[in-house]
């Protein structure tokens, strides 16, 4: 009997071990969703929007703009390590005006568009997600800028200058 018990507790803690490894899913970004950073509500703002899951936190840190979540990953006081980012697919956004509450995409699997002529939400440099590399190679053709993975957004996007021409707020359309 006993090999059976630890062949039994085995294979719980096997199954306890995969949906441990399980990534949170993203929420839907509700009215009352406040930035991170800025302490204001993301409905309040255009542009892409980012929410990043944190091990030990049940709720994600909601951000105005995608180039906060950048920021965010180099910030030496977040409580503990990123567990997932995700951003607004803007290819499936009704416009830059209303991006979208629930068509979020996973940040590492994204294409960003960086150094357009369109600022975030904040006013200030952003990075563009889109799930497919047409739509976000189309929108750099219309809007400037060039098409990197998440990993090649600089931390410190809204920040610099460089990267934007930090226009007001333009319209995007699909």
């Amino acid at each position: 009997m006993k090999p059976l018990l630890i062949l039994t507790l085995a294979l719980g803690l096997v199954a306890c071990r995969e949906d441990a490894d399980e990534l949170p899913g993203p929420l839907a970004m509700t009215d009352e969703a406040l930035g991170h950073y800025c302490q204001m509500y993301l409905a309040d703002h255009p542009g892409p929007k980012a929410q990043v899951f944190v091990e030990g936190y049940a709720q994600p840190f909601w951000f105005s703009q995608v180039g906060d979540a950048a920021a965010f990953r180099a910030d030496r006081e977040k409580p503990a390590a990123i567990v997932v980012t995700y951003v607004s697919d803007m290819g499936r956004a009704e416009s830059w005006g209303e991006p979208g509450i629930d068509n979020w995409i996973a940040a590492d699997t994204a294409h960003f568009v960086i150094g357009s002529r369109v600022s975030g939400g904040m006013g200030l440099p952003e990075a563009v997600p889109f799930a497919s590399e047409a739509a976000a190679q189309g929108w750099a053709a219309e809007n400037g800028g060039r098409v990197v993975a998440w990993a090649e957004v600089p931390d410190d996007l809204i920040r610099s200058g460089a990267l934007s021409a930090n226009l007001p707020h333009q319209g995007h359309s699909k």
